[in-house]
């Protein structure tokens, strides 16, 4: 079984509902934060989970409403938390990982890429599959939103999850590599009269997961102008499935 919550189901657009993308992932021993984005701390502590035991945190892209919270995290995780933390995180994310931290850690000090619990870099490629434990896989595949986005898939226990963070309508490739997964956490930024190149409106998430046979849909990553009309009932109309649209708090039970 794997447990997800989205902490933070928005954007970098500040609303009181939404904070910027995160999302909270229990599979056997892993606590894995995928993205962290502005704001996600202080919702995970309101929805009450531990994210002091995070054990991986996981960077879709360096977009700022997609990690610009881990500098915080970082020190929160020495100076946030009684005791202090003493086992080593690993972060992974996409090439180039290391070279931005060493920018920010220029700016916020050594705490960000050499923290005294220990920071373990993990750089992936698309078409990756790395251990986070011995039954916990986390699998990688290239999104169509900038030149080094990546969408992740965990598997753990025979089932999978696939989280797309941002991507473009022209998803063949994404959705066969996302083929049959039991729960399918995609963006559904903007509504069909704004679509974009890099980003996805509720019908072509829709279409997504029904190209990629996804038991379950479920839509995060919304600006204010896609909530109205419903874009559950837009996505739903192009997948043929059960969709749900993400709140802050949102929990899925996989199994």
């Amino acid at each position: 079984m794997m447990r997800l919550t989205v902490i933070g189901s928005g954007t970098l657009a500040p609303t009181p509902a939404r904070v910027a993308p995160a999302h909270w992932l229990e599979a056997g021993s892993v606590r894995l934060l995928m993205d962290c984005g502005p704001g996600c701390l202080h919702r995970a502590a309101t929805l009450g989970l531990p994210w002091a035991d995070v054990t991986h945190v996981a960077i879709t892209h360096f977009d700022v409403d997609h990690w610009g919270e881990l500098p915080t995290l970082l020190y929160a995780l020495r100076w946030g938390t009684e005791p202090a933390r003493h086992t080593p995180l690993t972060l992974l994310g996409p090439a180039d990982l290391e070279a931005r931290l060493m920018l920010l850690a220029s700016a916020f000090g050594d705490g960000v890429i050499a923290p005294d619990y220990g920071l373990h870099l993990v750089e992936l490629a698309p078409n990756e599959t790395v251990d986070l434990a011995p039954d916990v896989q986390l699998a990688t595949a290239k999104t169509e939103h900038t030149p080094d986005s990546l969408a992740y898939g965990i598997t753990h226990a025979g089932h999978r999850m696939v989280y797309t963070g941002d991507t473009g309508p022209n998803t063949t490739a994404l959705a066969a590599w996302a083929r049959d997964c039991d729960l399918l956490l995609t963006e559904c930024s903007l509504p069909e009269n704004r679509a974009m190149d890099i980003h996805l409106t509720p019908g072509q998430a829709g279409r997504l997961a029904r190209e990629a046979r996804a038991k379950r849909l479920v839509l995060a990553h919304l600006y204010p102008p896609v909530e109205h009309p419903d874009p559950a009932a837009i996505a739903a109309a192009a997948f043929g499935g059960p969709v749900e649209v993400a709140r802050d708090g949102s929990t899925y039970v996989i199994e």
